[in-house]
């Protein structure tokens, strides 16, 4: 997976869900992901909050992309912003401390600023998988897509890839049942819970859930709100 920024549920099921959860520090950067934003809710609405970068070439790697020299001052703002939105949650007084955290490290780095968050948020969630760096990986680095996978799969010695449904229609399962590679992909669950007194809005950061989720509902989550589909 790309290491993005605060993501959604799905992401952290699919992290709870397997034994090694591979992030990739060495794939182009690309703008209209996840990998620097997300969303929050904002007076009854979704609101986009990103991470302010440096501008650099389109075309280099996430671990070759940094923050801009005035971070700081914009992620105390963006701080404050989530701090105002979130107030008055059942669990801001537990989890605003870890967004705190999050917000005023100090690495410059988009890729280590990025893990040093997954971390954390891992850790806040009592997620015990395995994370692996895939330029930590001795495979061919050029290879692309589905042979990117495969080939990290061999490495890692990978009996089942699991992926998000998002990749459904990217990946063949023939090929992975070539190197004895079990291919499925996991589909999460929104289910609602109480956002305040507003209409539910589904796939918000999982800073949206921690603000109003108690340990054992979101624990629940992680564990159940999901299906695995392994039909080719």
């Amino acid at each position: 997976m790309q290491p993005y920024f605060m993501p959604y549920l799905g992401y952290w099921q699919l992290m709870q869900h397997v034994d090694v959860y591979v992030i990739y520090d060495n794939i182009q950067f690309t703008r209209k992901g996840w990998i620097h934003r997300n969303r929050m809710l904002q007076n009854g609405k979704d609101e986009y909050f990103s991470l302010p970068l440096k501008k650099d070439s389109d075309y280099l790697n996430i671990d070759q992309r940094f923050l801009s020299d005035s971070a700081d001052k914009e992620l105390l703002k963006l701080t404050r912003k989530i701090e105002s939105n979130y107030r008055k949650a059942p669990m801001f007084k537990e989890h605003m401390p870890l967004v705190n955290d999050i917000f005023a490290c100090d690495k410059t780095n988009l890729f280590d600023f990025l893990l040093y968050s997954i971390n954390k948020v891992k850790e806040t969630l009592e997620i015990n998988t395995k994370l692996v760096i895939s330029s930590d990986l001795e495979i061919d680095h050029g290879l692309k897509s589905q042979e990117k996978v495969l080939a990290i799969c061999n490495e890692l010695g990978a009996t089942e890839y699991i992926n998000p449904i998002g990749g459904l229609e990217l990946y063949d399962h023939q090929a992975f049942a070539e190197s004895s590679i079990e291919l499925k992909f996991m589909k999460s669950k929104l289910e609602a819970y109480p956002q305040f007194k507003n209409a539910f809005i589904p796939g918000l950061s999982i800073l949206d859930i921690l603000m109003f989720n108690e340990k054992k509902s979101i624990s629940e989550m992680l564990n159940n709100n999901f299906e695995l589909i392994t039909n080719g």
